[in-house]
């Protein structure tokens, strides 16, 4: 059940929005080809006439209400458990018959453009199309709706997956999808809602920044911006009807258009704190999930050390808005890749950063640094990241027995000019790639590192033996580091460093 603050923000932003109906007509996000979460009270909301009585009906399940003053309505409908299809009947004075709709596990995926590639994008995603038709998943795919104000309604509607659905569906979302079904045999629900290039703080409700001092600096830099917007808009104006006119003479000469004048950053950027929460997860609100995906952070790389509070204010804003709990919100770790414009550590602390957000109760991480490609920051493996989560929320959501990390260092001794290092989820057993172990290097006193020799020792690594006195290890401390240690699963070492020190991206702002 939503908890009263969850409840009120749902109310609340339907109040303007929402004139008195009729008739009952339940959210947008109910459509034919649904499925709702089973094991749980199901959320069903809707508008209708004031203080109308409303009754919700699934296989003999019912669920009465009535409109509030306003004409907003939310019913909880009994646990159910997965099956179908189903009919789901809204009664009022009318009745609306939402039909197909199944009961099974429904997942909200998020983030920027690793989430947002498409299916079609790719010759790998491209080929699997041929074999994804499957009654028994289901997509819903959100717009792209930057908003200042809670929105309650999607254009959108559910579909059944097959190549013409999928062809412009998240092809990470679509791996985790049907890894869930191959492995748990019941109706799945994926819900799309990404934009490329976006930032975690777009994707964040404004007061759950402004409670960090650490993320004040975001909502001063926005406040700036929008108090120098007006002014800088009427400059825009300006230069438009300026370029339109040397537009209109160059066609008339036959020549090519300057280039039109960009429109200056505004309330209504994308980037702006907040405005993605508002379009294109507050229509989901109150629905009952399961849990959530989520593929983000190279927008955030610069500002790395800010990510280690951002992100987990963002999945507790997340929690608070759905009002369901500490429900599971899986994340990837970014993959590699040369970032040319920022500092070769950059990306390696935001990794670190996701890496620390695992002490955020019931979240997984998977790791992808394997999967990336130098000078491509759009890895193609994007249903291997998707099997990668699945076997996260396996493991951890859905209590299956398997192997769902790789090695994560535990904890280290200095044995001389040696450092032993100590795995968790080695997964069989530890496993070298390539002629040699690479990408480890150790630091003494002051903190320089250099790279150094490993091997594997039994379920340890042995790192150093050149320094006389090391201190600290790190490995895979690169944007687009030497890979070498897995597990006999065939999953990656995560990144990791041993020393405590602020690193390239503390003062980034």
């Amino acid at each position: 059940m939503p908890t009263p603050t969850a409840l009120r923000l749902f109310l609340l932003s339907l109040t303007a929005a929402c004139p008195a109906l009729a008739q009952a007509v339940p959210a947008s996000v109910f459509s034919d080809h649904m499925v709702l979460q089973q094991g749980q009270p199901v959320a069903v909301w809707g508008a209708a006439s004031p203080n109308e009585e409303v009754s919700v009906r699934l296989d003999g399940l019912i669920a009465r209400g009535v409109a509030d003053e306003g004409g907003k309505w939310l019913v909880h409908l009994p646990p159910h458990e997965a099956g179908g299809p189903f009919e789901l009947v809204v009664r009022a004075s009318n009745e609306v018959k939402i039909r197909d709709v199944l009961v099974g596990e429904v997942w909200v995926c998020s983030g920027q453009s690793n989430m947002s590639w498409a299916m079609r994008q790719h010759k790998d995603t491209k080929a699997a199309l041929e074999d994804s038709a499957d009654t028994e998943l289901r997509v819903i795919q959100f717009p792209r709706v930057s908003s200042r104000s809670p929105q309650h309604s999607v254009k959108a509607s559910w579909q059944v997956a097959g190549p013409e659905p999928l062809e412009n569906f998240s092809a990470v979302a679509y791996g985790f999808g049907r890894h869930l079904r191959a492995e748990l045999g019941v109706p799945v629900g994926l819900v799309h809602t990404s934009w490329g290039g976006t930032r975690a703080e777009a994707w964040t409700r404004e007061p759950s920044l402004a409670e960090h001092e650490v993320l004040q600096p975001i909502l001063q830099r926005w406040e700036e911006i929008y108090a120098r917007y007006p002014e800088a808009l009427e400059r825009h104006e300006a230069a438009l009807a300026e370029w339109q006119e040397q537009a209109d003479a160059a066609k008339a000469a036959g020549n090519k258009a300057p280039r039109r004048p960009r429109a200056p950053v505004g309330p209504d950027d994308r980037h702006a704190p907040g405005r993605l929460h508002n379009g294109m997860l507050r229509p989901l609100v109150p629905m009952t999930i399961r849990g959530a995906i989520w593929y983000q952070g190279e927008s955030n790389a610069a500002r790395a050390f800010q990510y280690r509070t951002l992100f987990p204010t963002l999945i507790a804003d997340w929690r608070d808005t759905f009002g369901r709990g500490q429900f599971p919100f899986l994340f990837v770790q970014l993959a590699a890749f040369e970032d040319k414009r920022a500092h070769p550590h950059a990306w390696a602390e935001l990794r670190e950063a996701q890496a620390m957000t695992l002490q955020v109760p019931n979240t997984g991480m998977a790791c992808t640094i394997d999967l990336g490609v130098q000078d491509n920051i759009h890895p193609p493996h994007k249903l291997e990241v998707g099997r990668r989560l699945a076997l996260q929320a396996l493991a951890a959501t859905y209590g299956k027995d398997v192997v769902a990390s790789g090695p994560r260092l535990s904890h280290f001794t200095i044995e001389g000019d040696v450092i032993r290092l100590h795995f968790d989820h080695i997964g069989g057993g530890l496993v070298q790639r390539g002629d040699a172990l690479r990408g480890f290097e150790v630091a003494g006193a002051d903190g320089v590192y250099e790279a150094a020799g490993a091997r594997i020792d039994g379920d340890d690594v042995l790192v150093g033996g050149a320094m006389s006195e090391p201190r600290h290890v790190r490995y895979a401390w690169r944007h687009w580091p030497e890979i070498s240690l897995f597990n006999r699963a065939g999953l990656p070492a995560e990144p990791f460093r041993t020393d405590t020190r602020s690193g390239v991206t503390a003062n980034a702002r």
